[in-house]
Formats: C-alpha cells, structure tokens, sequence
C-alpha cells in the first residue's frame, strides 16, 4: 500500500505538476479512503459469514440465549468491535510508524472501539433482562429499574473515558475535575439515583412486583402495576386509567399490597348484620323442635350443641349465629379451611351486630362482590325465620 502511494506521489508531482503539499494531502486522503473501504468490505464479509453459520447451526438456533443475542444483535457489535481491530493495524501499513496521521486515526479509532464495547456491554444488559423477564421471575423479582441503574453508570463511565481519549488525558484528571461539580450531577440525577436506590430495595425487600394490585392511601393509585422502570412505577388503576409513581415514593410512603390475599387461599368478607334488639327473645325446646321443623339444616348442628350443654341453642340470635355458621362451612363458594368467624358484637343505636367473618374461594373482584352479596342477602333474608328482623333507623 505504501508502494501504491508512493507512485501516486510521483504522478501527482512529476506528471500533473501539483505541489508536494497539496499531492501529500491528496496521497493521504486516498490511503485513508482505500483503508475505510477495505475496513468497511472485511467487515461486510465477517457479518455475512456469521449469519450464514447462525442460520445453519441447530445447536445455536436451540440455545436458550440464542433469539435473545439475536434480538440485541451482539454478534453484529462484536464483529464491529474486530473490524475496528482490523483498521488499528491497517494504519501501519498505509503510513509510517508515528507519524500524525496514525496518532488521529488511532485516536478516531480507539474511539469507535470505545463506542462499540459500550454498545456490547449495553445490549448484554438487555439480553440478559430479556431471558429474565422470559423466565418468568421478573414477575416476583423485578430488574428493569436495576438494569436501567446500570446502564446510566456504563454510559457515565464510558463518555468520561471517550472524551479523556479525544483531549488525550488521563480519566482520572476528568473525574478529579467533575468532583468540584459532583453537586451539580447529583441534582441534574437526582430522580435516576433516588429511583435506582428505590428500585433495590423494592426487589430486596420484595416489596412489589409485576401483577401486584397496590393502593396508595392518597388515592393516587389503586391497581395492578404493569411496568417497574427506573423513575417510574406504572400502575392500571379500577377504572382504567394509568397512575404513574416514582419508586422512591413506595419506599417512603406506606401502602397497601393486595398480593397476600391474591396468594392466599380465598377473599375475607366482613360485614355486620344489624338485629333488632327488641326481637330477641329465649327459646324453649319446642321453639327448637319448630326451627329445626322449619331449617333442616339445623338438626346436626343443634344436636351436636345440645350433646354438648352449649346455651347458645337457649336465644333466637344464637340459634341464628349457629345457622350462619353452618351454612357458610357447607357452602360451595366459602373455603372452609380459612376463619369462619360469627360473633355478637357490642349493641349500639343501630341494634345488635352480628359479625360475620369468612373468606370466599374466588378472589377476582367481580366474582368476590357478587358471590359475597349473595350470601349476605340469603343470611338477611331468612333471619325472620328464627324470630328475628333486621334493624332499620325509623
């Protein structure tokens, strides 16, 4: 190449009589141009190799990594990161050893290096975010906001090192000077380090995590979060619309996380049932015999108490808590091996509660509301069949 050069030289000088500075601008113009060409079709050549081998190599095309690699495109960086190799030793070919124009070159070159391995470095972060979200633990251990923390250090620390190679000094000199201005950093990425710290803690905590339906005592939220991200916790409230809160906020702020009771086995239901006190009144045992005529359901239930000596048989209202209790360890949508609670509660002005306590197999909102309204109006509905009416305000 130095050959060529040289004879380019001479025609350039000899036989078009162009001055030798202009010639040499020309010379060196054409060598560089020759080399990017020649870099430029290695290249070319080196990605349509590797993509005839990806297609063709089955134990690759079955790899677990291998569509999420694909995805990122880092064999197509790495083989950019040879080609910027392949230029480095070029140069000493076209030019003399230490001369100016190998310093620039390299020094362009170093750069484009520093680029790639950044872009390498970046698209590893993302592919392995990918097989991780892939595998389905990021529903429980979610890393974007992690990997995104990550990608603000590599593009921190790799732009300091690139501008330190193109002013030719040390990185250390350039993190020395930016300590006087660390301030003005802290406050220009305030939200993105508050939000990295949050979002560690959140998954070391496991304090939240993807289809956790969270609510916020502000009101801000109340709903499933869809996407965990460095500044952002996105949530899709109720009604549909979209919340979107920083992370540090959840670390900070008390809320409510609904997913012990999505994982648990059933929904808790608890209401009272106000009974009108002047209704109350004490059974004899052919009142029972009647109520047990009217509720068949009554009859075991009854016998068992009255084996035992339990005084709760002797009022309607005990009979009638018997009866709810009862009926919600029978039926088909209360899960009998949670707490099935019926207790009498303090009277007040608005009559004598009944507190009924229990919890419903489904969990989904619709489901829950409506199987749990059902056997309230059920329970309200037949408490005149012990004698008994519900209190209502005159």
């Amino acid at each position: 190449m130095r050959n060529i050069a040289k004879w380019l030289d001479n025609v350039l000088v000899d036989d078009l009589h162009i001055s030798p500075d202009i010639a040499g601008f020309v010379n060196t113009a054409v060598l560089i141009a020759a080399l990017i060409i020649a870099t430029v079709g290695i290249n070319w050549l080196m990605q349509s190799i590797f993509r005839w081998i990806t297609k063709r190599s089955s134990s690759l095309a079955h790899s677990k990594w291998h569509k999420f690699l694909v995805k990122r495109k880092i064999g197509h960086h790495l083989i950019l990161l040879v080609t910027g190799f392949i230029f480095y030793s070029l140069t000493y070919i076209a030019f003399e050893k230490g001369t100016e124009v190998i310093r620039v070159l390299h020094r362009i070159d170093i750069v484009y290096m520093l680029i790639v391995t950044i872009m390498i470095l970046n698209a590893l972060l993302m592919s392995f975010l990918d097989f991780y979200m892939a595998s389905g633990k990021n529903r429980s251990r979610p890393l974007q906001s992690l990997i995104q923390g990550l990608q603000v250090i590599l593009y921190f620390v790799g732009a300091i090192i690139i501008v330190a190679v193109i002013i030719d000094k040390s990185p250390t000199v350039l993190l020395t000077g930016l300590g006087a201005s660390a301030a003005v950093l802290m406050l220009i990425f305030k939200d993105s380090i508050l939000g990295f710290v949050a979002g560690v803690q959140l998954a070391q905590n496991d304090m939240i995590k993807l289809g956790d339906w969270i609510q916020m005592p502000d009101g801000s939220a109340n709903g499933n979060v869809e996407e965990i991200t460095l500044n952002t916790v996105k949530v899709r409230n109720w009604d549909n619309t979209l919340s979107m809160i920083p992370p540090y906020t959840l670390v900070t702020t008390p809320f409510k996380n609904w997913r012990g009771m999505m994982e648990s086995g059933g929904r808790r239901a608890d209401k009272c049932i106000y009974i009108d006190v002047n209704t109350l009144e004490i059974y004899t045992p052919d009142m029972v015999g009647d109520i047990i005529k009217a509720v068949p359901a009554l009859e075991a239930p009854i016998r068992k108490r009255q084996a035992e000596g339990s005084s709760e048989i002797s009022t309607n209202v005990g009979i009638y808590r018997l009866y709810i209790e009862n009926y919600l360890r029978t039926h088909p949508n209360v899960n009998p091996a949670l707490d099935i609670i019926v207790t009498q509660k303090e009277a007040t002005a608005y009559g004598l509660p009944i507190e009924v306590y229990f919890f419903t197999k489904e969990k989904a909102w619709a489901v829950y509301e409506r199987q749990q309204s059902d056997i309230f109006d059920h329970l309200m509905t037949i408490v005149s069949e012990f004698g008994l009416k519900l209190y209502q305000r005159p």
